[in-house]
């Protein structure tokens, strides 16, 4: 019996995951990493980051 498979396409991007990003490539893509939450009243007054 054979080992050899053979596979007609390529594997959908689900089954085959992306390799993490470097951060410096993550930064560039992306921007900087913003807060989940929306900054407060106060916060927003004194423009605290």
């Amino acid at each position: 019996m054979s080992k050899h498979s053979y596979r007609s396409s390529r594997p959908d991007r689900w089954s085959v995951p992306r390799p993490p990003l470097d951060p410096s490539l993550r930064l560039s893509r992306f921007g900087k990493i913003q807060p989940m939450e929306e900054p407060g009243f106060l916060a927003r007054l004194f423009r605290w980051r």
